[in-house]
């Protein structure tokens, strides 16, 4: 019951475990930047154990927001808090990793709590764009079909995000082509309507991808992993399906994908989900297997002895959790706990901890950011 804390490396990092935080958006943004909101949540993961922690969805340009309080990278001025996010991660034993987005046809929204409804020109709405001019719903906004140009915008706009990204001291980037945002409407057909050469058969659909992913490597270093996040079917016949993903891997793993995050679903709003613990472990395990490229499993996925079955099944690589997380940012600490196994706890929280737990060297806020962490 310890593979949860084998430590799992790739490329010239090594994950101290094969537990992490998966991507959350938070709606806590003004013009893109981090604030302490995101310095508590994503820090309080770490304190909590979790061996990488990739922040929420972040948009690198501003039409590719799903919100107007999404978080950003698309401007050299959010890099210096996201720098803090990274130091304090780092300082706890943690990976910080980064998802970088494009909302597509689902941007120009109202965020949830506030409603689900297109923004208003007052709320300062904007056009989104799309593979086609269709809208996700009767509720999102028509977006316009980008033209040429306007997608070498996009694929330029994600290599200028990753560069962003290695400044604030991310040493994980997750590309996010997946739940009906911008990449994932190019890879479907439910969504994908065009006859030029991003358009039509496989091979065009699967271009925009290929596209950013070989961008982002150029700027990405060849030391530093690289994941990619996607939908492994559309839950709808005559979508994008786990058979498409096969072989869409295939042809991502040789431009330096090194890990694929196995999600499903979000293209269209009359999918037919069939959800339940662990629903999306079986589209990790077959791609694992079929592709010889490692994944992640993710997907109401919560206890302690589902991780380690997920692990000793050799169904996935890693783990990550996300509702599980809001209830108990601790999860990790108290997992190893119950299974008896020692890892570091924070010097401050060793009063709580089990007899004998090393400690981790306590964060001296006064410390000058550590050079050559990138």
């Amino acid at each position: 019951m310890t593979l949860l804390f084998d430590p799992l490396p790739i490329r010239g990092i090594t994950l101290p475990n094969r537990i992490a935080v998966s991507p959350m958006v938070q709606y806590s943004s003004q013009d893109g930047f981090a604030n302490d909101w995101h310095l508590v949540h994503l820090g309080s993961r770490a304190v909590g154990g979790a061996g990488l922690i990739l922040t929420e969805a972040t948009a690198v340009s501003p039409e590719g927001r799903i919100t107007t309080d999404d978080l950003g990278i698309w401007k050299d001025g959010h890099v210096e808090f996201l720098r803090r996010i990274t130091d304090f991660l780092k300082s706890q034993g943690s990976v910080p990793g980064i998802q970088l987005a494009h909302a597509g046809r689902k941007a120009s929204m109202q965020n949830p709590w506030v409603g689900s409804s297109a923004l208003s020109p007052e709320e300062g709405a904007w056009v989104p764009v799309a593979p086609s001019a269709r809208a996700h719903s009767e509720e999102y906004p028509m977006p316009q079909a980008l033209t040429k140009e306007g997608i070498r915008g996009v694929v330029e706009a994600f290599a200028r995000a990753a560069r962003r990204a290695l400044e604030a001291g991310f040493r994980v980037v997750e590309i996010h082509a997946a739940h009906g945002y911008l990449i994932h409407e190019f890879l479907s057909p439910l969504s994908n309507e065009r006859t030029d050469e991003y358009g039509g058969s496989f091979e065009n659909r699967t271009r925009l991808a290929r596209e950013i992913v070989s961008a982002v490597r150029k700027q990405w270093p060849e030391r530093l992993p690289l994941f990619i996040r996607i939908s492994a079917t559309d839950w709808k016949e005559g979508g994008w399906d786990l058979e498409q993903s096969i072989e869409l891997v295939k042809q991502l793993a040789p431009l330096g994908v090194d890990l694929v995050d196995c999600s499903s679903g979000g293209l269209v709003h009359d999918q037919k989900i069939v959800a339940g613990p662990g629903f999306q472990v079986p589209f990790a395990e077959r791609i694992r297997r079929e592709t010889g490229v490692m994944t992640s499993a993710v997907g109401l996925i919560e206890r302690k002895e589902q991780v380690q079955e997920i692990l000793a099944k050799n169904q996935a690589d890693l783990v990550l959790m996300a509702r599980e997380f809001l209830r108990d940012p601790y999860w990790t600490l108290r997992a190893a706990r119950e299974l008896g196994h020692k890892i570091p706890w924070p010097a401050q929280y060793l009063r709580a901890a089990p007899p004998e737990s090393p400690a981790r060297k306590p964060f001296d806020a006064g410390t000058p950011r550590a050079k050559g962490m990138n």
